[in-house]
């Protein structure tokens, strides 16, 4: 029984789908919040909600009565802890809901996997916790202490806390250090989804750092193998770097954006955003030791989003 956080998410609905085709029994929690359209949520839900081995709740991570029913109702065996809350741009004008749903959340998750003694705690943390860091590519040994936006902040927050938990508690710990997510189902704030739909709309597209970044582009079938390799391997505690073996420039990302499309953008230039960084790269010999390896390419994953955004929306 494996219990998976923020289901209804971008990454938690693509491993709850995956896991649920093996014949997982997966309980999944999820508060279907405002943060980006909740009909996209609803829509993802739904697909999983026809599997008979899928048990759904729409909860609050902290609701620390209702987590510990559902603890004490199906006692997991694995959690997945995918919720929270997300986007760097939006901590700085909502602090408050990392701090609720990042840390609190967390530590109710925690708390309760110690108390039912789970095999295996696997949780998203982000590669925004390299803050400051300029040395590429970001290994899992360079230090992390200069994080340069609250998202990042809490996200280290958590790496500590699991840290304690299992040296206190003897609890499995590994944290995903996630490289840029992009693929079908993702989510509205993200870069693909907003230039392809800008760009369909004959709409400009905000390019930051006036083009001049550098992203580990991830597609989402390469993470969910990733994640479910780290869910088999229980680990004292541990943290992956979670991304492509390749940074892709910006600029690259946007043209296959367009040879895809068949439309060129309109391009709006701009400085740097504040939180945000020039540069990422993910050493993934770590993760590769239990067997990941990614497999997608930009013009292979760009081109399944877009198929997929255009059967969605109907464009």
């Amino acid at each position: 029984m494996i219990l998976i956080t923020g289901s209804a998410g971008f990454i938690g609905f693509n491993l709850s789908r995956k896991l649920l085709t093996e014949g997982k029994e997966i309980i999944g929690v999820d508060n279907i919040n405002q943060y980006y359209d909740p009909v996209l949520k609803e829509a993802r839900l739904s697909i999983l909600q026809k599997f008979p081995n899928f048990h759904f709740h729409k909860l609050d991570i902290c609701d620390f009565n209702g987590l510990k029913e559902i603890f004490s109702r199906y006692k997991p065996d694995l959690i997945c802890h995918l919720a929270a809350q997300a986007g760097v741009r939006y901590s700085l004008t909502h602090p408050f809901a990392y701090q609720k749903s990042n840390n609190e959340g967390f530590l109710n998750i925690l708390e309760l996997s110690r108390h039912f003694t789970v095999k295996n705690f696997v949780y998203a943390s982000s590669s925004s916790v390299y803050g400051k860091n300029t040395k590429l590519p970001f290994s899992e040994t360079d230090p992390v202490d200069q994080p340069i936006s609250l998202y990042a902040a809490t996200k280290r927050s958590n790496e500590l806390t699991a840290y304690c938990y299992s040296h206190l508690y003897g609890i499995p710990c590994s944290g995903l250090r996630f490289f840029t997510v992009y693929g079908p189902w993702g989510r509205p704030d993200m870069a693909l989804f907003l230039f392809t739909k800008a760009i369909l709309e004959e709409k400009p597209i905000q390019i930051f750092n006036n083009g001049k970044m550098m992203r580990n582009f991830t597609y989402i079938d390469d993470i969910v193998n990733g994640v479910i390799r780290v869910l088999d391997n229980p680990r004292p505690n541990e943290i992956y770097n979670i991304g492509n073996s390749r940074a892709e420039n910006l600029l690259d990302f946007i043209e296959q954006i367009e040879l895809h499309l068949g439309k060129k953008a309109i391009r709006e230039y701009l400085p740097m955003q504040p939180g945000d960084v020039p540069a990422t790269k993910a050493d993934i010999q770590k993760i590769r030791s239990l067997g990941y390896e990614p497999k997608t390419n930009i013009d292979k994953g760009i081109a399944e989003f877009i198929r997929w955004y255009r059967e969605y929306y109907r464009v």
